[in-house]
């Protein structure tokens, strides 16, 4: 079973059904897109307001805001109403678009523009592929999760050791495992539509979970490809 309670990987999982719960998880993902990117602009905007965002409180306030958020959608969604859940992932959106805002006192609009293009279509590809293909990613999504925790232990030693060196490695192992992590998330996503329905709560619920999924792909994968590729002010 997955996280949701969806279907094992041996499941067959009706193709049209699947076809409509995926297209409503990139429905919410895009929505959430939108609202990151119109209140990251808007807030780059106002010079005061990003301004009082970039002053250490503030920002600290709002990436730990930004983790309760992750929790309580990731831990908690089966006790959350549809309603709740859904609201919870647009405010999660709008904060992010907050701490996006400082990426415009660091790079140029055109490049984060670009990036956002590149990270798009890489992601459309990767997706399409976790989608369509018949290899069980399972495995890999495991070695992926571990990778993972060890990138995030990695990022927080080279708090303390400041090297250039490391920082330029996490980030391309960063683009390898969140490219990976997109299929696997969408293999997984078409298999929860096996057992919800059509409608109703749980299938709401559900989309609302594989979107965020997608969405911490993709902009996750959005930062190291700035990193790399972004042109600094």
């Amino acid at each position: 079973m997955n996280r949701f309670g969806a279907a094992q990987t041996n499941i067959v999982v009706d193709e049209s059904v699947a076809r409509g719960f995926i297209v409503k998880v990139y429905g919410w993902m895009t929505l959430a897109l939108v609202i990151t990117g119109i209140v990251a602009i808007a807030t780059a905007a106002n010079p005061d307001f990003i301004a009082a965002i970039a002053s250490g409180p503030a920002l600290i306030a709002l990436v730990i805001g930004q983790l309760l958020l992750v929790v309580v959608l990731s831990a908690a969604i089966n006790k959350l109403s549809a309603g709740l859940a859904t609201g919870l992932f647009i405010v999660y959106a709008a904060v992010t678009g907050l701490t996006f805002s400082m990426l415009f006192l660091i790079y140029t609009g055109s490049s984060i523009a670009q990036v956002f293009f590149i990270t798009a279509g890489t992601f459309g590809l990767v997706s399409a592929y976790g989608y369509v293909t018949r290899r069980d990613l399972t495995s890999i999504g495991n070695l992926l999760f571990m990778a993972l925790i060890g990138l995030i232990v990695a990022s927080i030693v080279n708090l303390f050791l400041n090297s250039s060196v490391v920082d330029w490695i996490i980030t391309f192992v960063g683009i390898v495992i969140f490219i990976g992590l997109i299929a696997y998330d969408t293999q997984r996503i078409k298999r929860m539509a096996a057992g919800l329905g059509e409608n109703g709560e749980v299938y709401q619920k559900a989309a609302v979970f594989g979107a965020l999924a997608l969405y911490l792909d993709f902009i996750n994968l959005f930062i190291r490809l700035l990193r790399v590729f972004g042109r600094q002010r």
